[in-house]
């Protein structure tokens, strides 16, 4: 079987070039796991690959929900993992590349989510209290019994927070004392690039203007005028909650932006942390992106 390759890492690293040079090279195609690249329409402030940069390359998962719509871990896992198993079958290289780091597990890991039954009535009871008052909601109730499941699992993730209530009332032990390790569903090579910090927040500074002079705040602006409510879930994405806010009070671009670059800058950091469990995973020079390609190869080969 193929490798899978993973471009993880922080934002504004230059995952997006990476995953295409190596696709090009290896016979492979990009799947995104990017948590604001699934939304049609949001294309400034996710630095949203264009078909020139792209390179001919398909790429999976990116504008497969409506900005109306509430897409979820699961629903992440349910569209990605055919592809990447349909591309494994014909014996092509996947490039998952991004950095949201729960699409990233969902898709690389196989989880037995605890070896109680399943009781469809308590799982209908959770369904609906996450319909009626929200996720956040149903993820509390989850804290409140099983506090360490309740850290390991984000709140957007339904379909396991409800396994896990549905295990503590069916069973009354919690979830979290019962030996559910997650195992690789196939192979993968995991590589980031290794920016120092201040590169790195310097790289941040520089995406966020050009997503200012490219009409961030026009992209906002438009997305609201076409009937998306400023608490949707696309909404709440770093460069548009901010674009939002400082909408309603006033704000003139060059606030929103610093605004943006600290909340990115903040959010870069809990990537970094994020990414430091991944198995398999290859810190790249970065720099040269001839070279840093040929690294990938020497060591999808070995």
């Amino acid at each position: 079987m193929k490798k899978a390759i993973v471009v993880c890492g922080a934002t504004a690293t230059g995952k997006t070039e990476l995953a295409v040079r190596c696709a090009a090279a290896l016979n492979g195609e990009v799947i995104s796991a990017d948590a604001l690249l699934v939304y049609r329409g949001l294309n400034v402030g996710t630095a949203k690959p264009t078909e020139s940069e792209r390179a001919g390359i398909a790429h999976h998962l990116i504008d497969v929900a409506d900005p109306t719509d509430r897409f979820s871990v699961s629903d992440y896992e349910r569209l990605a993992l055919p592809v990447l198993e349909r591309l494994l079958a014909e014996g092509k290289t996947p490039v998952v590349c991004g950095g949201t780091g729960f699409y990233l597990n969902a898709l690389l890991y196989r989880r037995t989510l605890g070896g109680a039954p399943a009781d469809e009535n308590v799982r209908r009871k959770y369904q609906t209290v996450a319909e009626e008052k929200g996720k956040g909601y149903l993820h509390g109730l989850l804290r409140e019994v099983d506090p360490v499941c309740a850290e390991k699992l984000h709140p957007n993730d339904v379909k396991r927070v409800i396994r896990a209530l549905e295990i503590y009332e069916t069973t009354g032990k919690r979830k979290s004392e019962q030996n559910d390790a997650p195992t690789p569903r196939f192979p993968f090579l995991a590589v980031a690039f290794d920016y120092p910090r201040e590169e790195l927040y310097a790289r941040i500074d520089r995406r966020v203007d050009e997503m200012m002079r490219r009409g961030l705040v026009d992209e906002v602006r438009g997305l609201l005028r076409d009937g998306v409510p400023e608490d949707a879930q696309c909404m709440q994405g770093i460069g548009y909650k901010e674009v939002v806010e400082g909408m309603k009070n006033g704000y003139n671009q060059s606030i929103m932006s610093d605004i943006i670059k600290k909340n990115t800058r903040n959010y870069a950091k809990r990537q970094l942390t994020f990414f430091k469990k991944t198995e398999n995973l290859h810190r790249l020079t970065p720099g040269d992106m001839q070279s840093a390609v040929r690294e990938v190869i020497r060591l999808y080969d070995d």
